[in-house]
């Protein structure tokens, strides 16, 4: 079942676009990376979503409720966190929650046991008597994802959450949207930390300048990603020599010399990246290379094939147009 669907969804500021006929299914249970440049329209389809943003045409439906005409129904089912947490001063943890979930009409004990059981979720229960704002980033960051989990909702909308983290911080949020996917929440986190998101998610979305330029699921992106294949050669000598060696090789898209002498004294050798496409009919056998080059007489020091993974892909996708 889909819990978040957008239809022709467009959101335009004046003569700007900001959002240009999005159209995304994200089922029951999916984690979705919504991948872009800033300015690419990530944060206006969650607000969007989260029922802060009307939008100017099109449809976004949670969880089959129409944002904009059912927003009463949908805010109970959503948790949204944005990028900065925001709380009155003076105001401790307990205080912060307690207030919140007040607002969500849980009263009684059953605030109380809900606000120490997300405490304990977030790893927050030593901090309870703390001040809000006396908090690092990457507590208050927990201390967000704590707030909208106080009822329980089916549905995270999570900007850019692991935004100005430390380390340590990063791993702490990734392992705690692990544990919240495993409870089955449906969640879409929009971030520029694309390894984390690769770990994460079984979805993603590549999106520029308002327009969603893919959507699905990490290893098709990959795979879309990694037509033309490359390697990095170092030789001793001879460079050019080894480069018209290459470029006669079947399959064979691309031969370029590397530019950036630091790269090359850092290995000891000059470098050649080989765009080549995967053997089979008229492809290039990547294991036959170096035996071809020695054979000839080339004395190789580096012999590496470039890993595609989402930042890569992301790269190679993209033209890195912003609004």
């Amino acid at each position: 079942m889909p819990m978040i669907e957008t239809i022709n969804l467009t959101k335009r500021y004046g003569d700007l676009t900001a959002l240009n006929n999005l159209n995304l299914t994200i089922n029951e249970g999916d984690c979705f990376g919504f991948i872009g440049p800033n300015g690419a329209g990530k944060t206006t389809t969650i607000k969007i979503l989260a029922t802060l943003l009307k939008p100017s045409s099109g449809q976004a439906n949670v969880a089959g409720l129409t944002v904009g005409y059912q927003n009463r129904q949908i805010r109970p089912l959503i948790g949204y966190v944005p990028d900065e947490l925001g709380a009155y001063e003076d105001m401790v943890v307990t205080e912060y929650l307690e207030f919140f979930a007040a607002s969500y009409g849980i009263h009684g004990q059953q605030r109380k046991k809900v606000v120490h059981d997300v405490l304990e979720l977030t790893d927050l229960g030593y901090k309870a008597t703390a001040e809000v704002n006396s908090l690092s980033r990457g507590m208050q960051q927990r201390l967000s994802v704590a707030r909208v989990l106080l009822h329980d909702p089916k549905v995270l909308l999570m900007d850019e959450p692991a935004s100005g983290l430390d380390p340590r911080a990063r791993i702490e949020m990734r392992e705690l949207l692990k544990e919240l996917r495993r409870m089955g929440k449906t969640i879409l986190i929009s971030s520029h930390i694309l390894p984390e998101l690769a770990e994460l998610c079984n979805v993603v979305g590549i999106i520029e300048r308002g327009t969603l330029l893919f959507n699905g699921t990490v290893d098709e992106i990959l795979r879309r990603a990694k037509l033309g294949h490359v390697i990095h050669i170092g030789v001793t000598d001879r460079i050019d020599d080894a480069a018209k060696t290459l470029a006669t090789l079947p399959g064979v898209k691309k031969v370029a010399l590397a530019n950036d002498d630091s790269v090359t004294a850092a290995v000891g050798s000059k470098l050649i990246h080989v765009t080549y496409e995967e053997s089979g009919a008229g492809g290039l056998n990547v294991a036959d290379v170096p035996n071809v080059l020695v054979t000839r007489g080339f004395r190789i020091t580096k012999f590496t094939e470039e890993p595609v993974n989402l930042e890569t892909a992301f790269m190679r996708l993209t033209k890195g147009l912003v609004q």
